[in-house]
């Protein structure tokens, strides 16, 4: 089963919230690419090991719409950058915000082996609440490593890329002591939208200049968000840690994220971030043109990278 999901880390999406996964691979495909590697099982039998690491049948679903005509090669573009950058010992990580959460007594999705149900409030209104959980993640693949960064202001580019800055800071540049590039898997909308002008100038700021960092961005496809690793390594370990639990402050959801663990050696991180992050600032269009952006030929809207400014 190892090969199976060895096979499959680029074709895999999951749910954030169930852990359910699923692939973009017929069984049939799956076989046949086993068979390459010396390994001769039918597609049944695919279909089988498959459900034994919780990848589950979908249903059809009416969502017909244009696919964007770079789907595919987005997927293997991104594929092929991973595997560069494992290969040269660079970081990668994948990020995106989490559902925000209502902090107080209310009802937290899943059940418990409690002796009595925890009473909650009767109906989920924001006025109930003590605040609200913004909460963004930085997941790293190679090492199995989690930081979620817990905001009480809003989500926007400038709290995405301070969270990233700051595990830069207090963990990633530790890890990878000689690392100068940095691969960055985003969603293409929120905070870390492709189209944002200030998620890449916040980048060009607090990573790049600030770190001499070079900050490649591959983003996926619109529709495509639950293919992000993050989603599935990380977002539904945490869900599942504290479903059914009422989050009733700040210091419980810290507690509950430091907790999340896994099998597999997963580990979180977990910081409040108490600062405050206004809605509607932009850069000007004179600081967009002095990004030192640079866009692929595959995809450019999706992938670009971004050089320190004091380098030639």
């Amino acid at each position: 089963m190892a090969e199976i999901e060895r096979l499959l880390e680029h074709d895999t999406a999951g749910d954030p919230m169930t852990g359910l996964r699923w692939m973009r691979k017929t069984t049939a495909k799956v076989a046949t690419q086993l068979s390459r590697i010396g390994i001769q099982v039918g597609a049944r039998t695919v279909a089988r090991l498959l459900r034994k690491l919780r990848f589950s049948l979908r249903v059809n679903q009416k969502k017909l719409g244009a696919r964007h005509p770079d789907r595919d090669r987005q997927f293997r573009y991104i594929a092929t950058l991973r595997q560069r950058f494992r290969r040269q010992g660079n970081p990668i990580i994948s990020v995106d915000a989490k559902k925000r959460e209502m902090v107080g007594p209310f009802k937290n999705a899943g059940a418990r082996w409690d002796r009595v149900p925890t009473p909650v409030n009767d109906h989920d209104f924001r006025s109930l609440a003590k605040g609200i959980a913004i909460l963004y993640g930085i997941y790293d693949p190679n090492a199995n490593r989690g930081s979620m960064f817990v905001g009480v202001s809003h989500e926007t580019s400038a709290f995405a890329v301070t969270s990233i800055r700051r595990w830069w800071g207090e963990e990633g540049r530790k890890r990878y002591p000689n690392a100068q590039r940095l691969l960055i898997l985003a969603d293409t909308g929120g905070s870390n939208a492709a189209a944002r002008g200030a998620w890449k100038d916040h980048l060009q700021q607090q990573l790049c200049d600030q770190f001499g960092l070079t900050v490649t961005i591959a983003h996926y496809p619109t529709g495509a968000s639950k293919f992000n690793p993050i989603e599935r390594r990380l977002f539904s370990q945490i869900s599942h840690n504290w479903e059914g639990e009422p989050l009733v402050s700040y210091e419980k959801i810290l507690k509950f994220i430091r907790t999340t663990k896994t099998s597999t050696g997963l580990k979180v991180r977990a910081c409040l971030d108490r600062g405050d992050y206004p809605v509607g600032v932009k850069p000007s269009a004179e600081r967009l043109r002095q990004l030192r952006l640079t866009r692929s030929k595959v995809a450019p809207r999706w992938n670009y990278t971004l050089a320190p400014s004091n380098v030639k």
